[in-house]
């Protein structure tokens, strides 16, 4: 990429329905939802239309809690050409999460489905919000979250005191195509968004304001290290409300007019079959989904042979993994993926014709126009190649920073623009990383992000326990698993099964801790501070997780 694209979002998609106007843009097997770019650009300006009907302008905060529906891309897009902001709320949220989420980002509008897995969306919402029950649509008034205004249902049979979204489109086709060229005029793509929440050391998860500049440019460049082109298809069974979804996966497809096959829910099965009736390209995922489609029983019945590429991110893979996705699964031109959501998300990638045994063990260079560097964690000073230190990033790609966390903000990226990841790695001479650990406190389960701090902080709250510590332990088919050390107030009795009971339907399935252990005292560094390594390193023994396999 000599020139940095110029477009935002929203121009983005009017100059591919213009170039590809015929080709498919957004197909869901399951639906029979098949829109090309010319029909897809359409229905994103009937929304971005009806959001201006309803009264949504630049810089508003607009949410989505929803799985891998069709309004959800239309909602990236739509948004995108009007300058509101899209908040992505994780799927796996419950009612804790969403109060803060919302009240913290400022939305205007939420857009949700009805349910997810375990959780009842609606009634989740109503608990958040009582006032909703005696609010019209349009006319909210919440004292948790003061600036919410509609609530805007994705699905059949609509709560009384929600809109449906076919209502939007509708409103969308009483305003004036002058009335959003005027809008779309007046963008900059160095306006912030798109909003992803990630979990913070502080304990609360910060909101990170990516630009169109940011995820534009960063999907082209994905979709480069992929060889893709107009006539690719790409099956995307991860989920949009991460940038796994909403940037490798849609805007590296929508940057060459490639299609986008979304799979709603996950299941290696539904994955099977989509990538062989539309003839799929590439696909994506993390190590367990890979290893749930490899082993599904069925398997062997599919016709794979289309698939050539995709990208294998989230946490480390095993090569075994990775050589039956090339042979069995033929993609031989898979690829890894490194970053996080403050790099829009890639940072380094590795190339299609990389070695396997490159694509296993780093996660490859440094994208063009990117720049990455190693520094001593003392320091800060640059280190050569070869020696392990923290992964800092500068570029376009790098976040404008955290909403309203100005001093978290600058902890993150230094006065020279770099961003500091908090991972460990090691650089070879030829720009090839590593990730060997982490500075930061961070468990990875299954491609989730965990800070233990926010599940420390939640678990205070018990009226039985006195102190918290939460720790990762390995785990041979999910990376990690979450851990709680308990220290319990004098006197009083608690169980494993208590512990969870407390969070189930308060914090997400996957920080429930999976193992919990209840203890008199920590092991204590000499100046008082607690280490959590050892706890770790106990926990590996007594659990007999010795054979589960470090994770990076």
């Amino acid at each position: 990429m000599s020139q940095p694209l110029e477009f935002t979002v929203g121009g983005l998609l009017d100059s591919v329905a213009v170039r590809y106007p015929d080709n498919d843009a957004l197909v869901y097997v399951d639906r029979g939802i098949r829109y090309s770019y010319r029909e897809f650009n359409e229905i994103c300006r009937q929304v971005a239309k009806g959001l201006l009907a309803l009264g949504i302008r630049k810089g508003d905060h607009v949410s989505i809690w929803a799985y891998n529906v069709p309004e959800w891309v239309i909602l990236q897009f739509a948004t995108a050409k009007i300058g509101a902001v899209l908040v992505t709320v994780n799927t796996n949220y419950k009612s804790a999460e969403l109060e803060y989420i919302l009240k913290q980002s400022d939305s205007r509008v939420l857009f949700l489905v009805r349910s997810f897995k375990d959780t009842d969306y609606v009634a989740t919402l109503n608990e958040v919000v009582p006032e909703l029950a005696s609010s019209r649509p349009g006319d909210i008034a919440s004292a948790s979250v003061p600036y919410l205004r509609h609530v805007v249902f994705i699905g059949d049979e609509t709560p009384e005191w929600m809109i449906n979204f076919d209502r939007i489109v509708e409103l969308g086709k009483g305003v004036p195509d002058e009335d959003l060229a005027v809008v779309e005029r007046f963008l900059d793509r160095n306006d912030v968004i798109n909003m992803q929440y990630t979990s913070g050391t502080t304990g609360f998860p910060k909101g990170v304001m990516l630009t169109h500049r940011n995820i534009v440019n960063n999907g082209f460049l994905i979709g480069e290290c992929m060889k893709f082109t107009e006539k690719d298809r790409l099956c995307i069974p991860v989920p949009f409300f991460h940038c796994f979804g909403c940037v490798l996966g849609v805007l590296a497809c929508v940057t060459h007019g490639a299609a986008m096959v979304p799979v709603e829910l996950f299941d290696p099965l539904t994955v099977l079959r989509t990538i062989e009736k539309e003839r799929c390209t590439a696909v994506h995922g993390v190590p367990t989904m890979f290893i749930a489609e490899l082993e599904h029983p069925d398997f062997p019945k599919f016709d794979l042979t289309s698939l050539r590429s995709g990208i294998m991110a989230g946490s480390p893979c095993p090569i075994e993994v990775m050589k039956r996705v090339i042979r069995d699964m033929h993609a031989s031109e898979i690829t890894i993926a490194y970053g996080q959501t403050e790099s829009s998300p890639v940072i380094t990638q590795t190339r299609t014709d990389d070695p396997i045994e490159l694509r296993v063990a780093t996660v490859g260079r440094a994208h063009p126009d990117v720049e990455v560097k190693i520094v001593d964690i003392e320091t800060g000073s640059t280190l050569p190649p070869g020696k392990q230190g923290e992964l800092c990033t500068r570029g376009y790609l790098v976040m404008k920073g955290y909403y309203k966390m100005p001093e978290e903000t600058a902890k993150a990226i230094d006065p020279g623009g770099w961003l500091h990841t908090g991972d460990l790695a090691v650089m070879d001479e030829n720009g090839y990383c590593k990730i060997t650990g982490r500075i930061k406190n961070m468990i990875i389960r299954s491609g989730e992000n965990i800070y233990p701090r926010e599940i420390e902080e939640y678990l205070y709250t018990h009226p039985k326990i006195s102190d918290v510590q939460v720790y990762g332990v390995p785990d041979r088919k999910y990376g990690e698993q979450v851990m709680a050390a308990i220290i319990l107030k004098k006197g009083v009795e608690m169980t494993e099964e208590e512990v969870r009971e407390f969070c189930r339907g308060r914090i997400a399935n996957y920080k429930i801790p999976r193992y919990v252990k209840f203890v008199e005292a920590y092991p204590m560094t000499a100046s008082g501070k607690i280490q959590k390594f050892k706890l770790r390193e106990m926990a590996i023994r007594e659990l007999q997780l010795e054979d589960a396999g470090e994770t990076a």
